[in-house]
């Protein structure tokens, strides 16, 4: 999704900041749609204050991994993502620690044979969840929450493999975002036909998406004025109108505010800042 803005208010003498955000491989890149018109609003807000932008999508595609480390180059080509927090990000690029999906993220729902769906139907607590194995991506962040939870985790070494995995009784279950689980079910659902979302469970462990930048000066300015647009869309209640617009329809088919809710810690977020309740979704569960 490519996105340009110019303020018309601005000062003439001030700079005109410039973001190239990265282009995803696959069906995958629509999906951060939402994140670029968070950031271009951001952006926004602040044209009077802080001048005109300008934003662009690389047009090379680059998968999670490339997009980080071209993040990560002095001279890259790209100057801003969104991600998942993790204290590998915090410690390399400069974070602007306002949550642009307010923590959805960390809402899980899971994904299970549907064999096993009466199992699933009984657990009642995080000890309950105990007696079942989880599957997760090789070093990702959700296996250190899971592990500190002390609920059993298989690792696979990729993405598509943990479906094979799960119907093949590897695991039991494969807890995914919100978005994530539908997606994924209507991309592979054809091919994993026995593989359902489970309607009665959701997972809940602080996992920001933080929009991350270069650790230099163009990037120290850039977060200097995305926290100040963002902090003003949070204040203008603009944050949450787009969460409404572009979220509620992925969350409202799965009711989650029916669903019993299960809090896990995330041992490796300290400064999360979950003491300001307007950065945060809540579906109104009640915390076991």
């Amino acid at each position: 999704m490519a996105a340009c803005g110019v303020a018309q208010a601005a000062p003439a003498s001030a700079p005109s900041a410039r973001l190239t955000y990265p282009l995803h491989l696959g069906a995958y890149d629509a999906r951060y749609d939402y994140d670029w018109l968070v950031l271009r609003t951001a952006l926004e807000k602040t044209a009077a204050s802080h001048g005109p932008f300008s934003m662009k999508q690389f047009s090379e595609a680059m998968s999670p991994q490339r997009v980080a480390q071209e993040l990560a180059l002095p001279h890259g080509r790209i100057n801003v993502m969104a991600r998942a927090a993790s204290p590998e990000f915090d410690r390399d690029f400069l974070t602007v620690r306002i949550p642009i999906d307010k923590g959805l993220l960390g809402y899980r729902v899971l994904l299970v044979r549907k064999d096993d769906l009466p199992r699933f139907a009984q657990v009642r607590s995080v000890q309950d969840l105990r007696k079942l194995r989880a599957g997760m991506g090789k070093g990702w962040a959700d296996v250190a929450v899971l592990a500190h939870a002390g609920l059993p985790v298989v690792e696979g070494s990729a993405h598509e493999n943990l479906y094979a995995m799960l119907l093949a009784k590897r695991f039991d279950y494969f807890a995914r975002g919100v978005d994530e689980a539908q997606w994924e079910i209507k991309e592979f659902g054809a091919r994993f036909p026995h593989m359902a979302i489970e309607p009665t469970l959701l997972l809940r462990y602080p996992l920001p998406r933080y929009l991350y930048l270069r650790r230099d000066a163009e990037g120290e300015a850039l977060a200097r004025r995305l926290t100040v647009g963002l902090e003003t869309m949070v204040r203008d209640g603009t944050l949450g109108a787009l969460f409404r617009q572009h979220k509620g329809p992925v969350i409202e088919p799965l009711h989650l505010d029916q669903r019993r809710l299960l809090t896990l810690a995330n041992p490796g977020l300290p400064d999360t800042p979950q003491q300001r309740p307007e950065l945060w979704y809540s579906p109104g569960g009640t915390a076991r």
